[in-house]
């Protein structure tokens, strides 16, 4: 009788110490996993969980800059959010977040191992948006990163920059309305606004 209590404890304790140790393990992973997870594929899953719930969000873009709104669309390497108030549209290249605010259980949803989202998405970068936006003659407000904007229509985007033909945000782009052209490298921009979404 003592002998098969003893080995019940035996066993009781070698299950309890399995189980330590592959808690132990599970979060080791876990913490390996959240250390090779990019922005990416966060913002991309919150994207996802944003097409059942709207998710709100708070980007820093600049220290004096916070846009707020619901996150509405993402992609490779931007996002965008609609405040539908004083910014309207804003399409953020992530080089350009300087913070990501979340509630709490949005926060931690981002961090779930799923990738969410399409693939398509995924691949989806932020020149192409642009090239999108020129081929939809959308007229823009380009913000740079150190407080200039620029309003007019982006004429071409390349691998790293746009042209953008400047003229009144309310003025189609005809060639009597451009008042001059810049080339901006992706790099200066802080967040191109505009007051509709592409459909």
């Amino acid at each position: 009788m003592r002998w098969e209590r003893f080995f019940e404890n035996l066993e009781q304790q070698l299950d309890s110490e399995w189980e330590a140790e592959r808690a132990a393990l599970d979060t080791e992973a876990e913490r390996l996993r959240i250390a090779r997870l990019p922005l990416s594929h966060r913002v991309l899953r919150l994207a996802a969980d944003g097409a059942e719930a709207p998710i709100e969000v708070s980007v820093e873009v600049r220290p004096d800059i916070t846009l707020r709104g619901w996150m509405t669309g993402a992609g490779a390497d931007w996002l965008t959010v609609d405040s539908r108030r004083r910014h309207g549209a804003a399409l953020i290249p992530h080089a350009a977040i300087l913070a990501l605010g979340l509630a709490p259980t949005d926060l931690l949803r981002s961090a779930r191992a799923s990738a969410g989202g399409s693939s398509v998405a995924a691949r989806i970068s932020f020149g192409f948006v642009l090239r999108d936006l020129a081929r939809r003659r959308q007229a823009v407000r380009v913000h740079t990163d150190q407080g200039a904007v620029m309003s007019g229509t982006i004429d071409r985007a390349g691998a790293d920059h746009l042209d953008l033909a400047l003229h009144e945000p309310d003025a189609p782009r005809r060639p009597s309305a451009v008042s001059g052209h810049r080339t901006v490298p992706f790099a200066a921009i802080a967040w191109v606004g505009f007051d509709a979404p592409p459909a």
